[in-house]
């Protein structure tokens, strides 16, 4: 089973990096979230900033019927430090 891993950077599937900072609950529905801060996204929807989604999301595999020709497994995936 994948975890989340705090303080940990990450690569999303379309090229862009995310700091994982914490995790956190939705307050009015309880739901688990990672807080992440989005650096070095100059190919990504996302500007840098600070972000939150569902913990669920973030592990999941990316959707290859969407995106046939993405390489990676998950939507996130752990940056290994070399």
């Amino acid at each position: 089973m994948r975890k989340i891993k705090l303080n940990t950077m990450y690569r999303h599937f379309k090229g862009s990096k995310a700091f994982v900072i914490t995790t956190a609950k939705h307050s009015e529905t309880g739901e688990d979230l990672v807080i992440y801060c989005c650096v070095d996204n100059n190919n990504s929807n996302h500007s840098d900033g600070i972000y939150a989604r569902p913990i669920e999301m973030f592990l999941s595999e990316v959707d290859h019927e969407k995106y046939p020709d993405v390489k990676q497994k998950y939507r996130f995936e752990e940056i290994e430090e070399k």
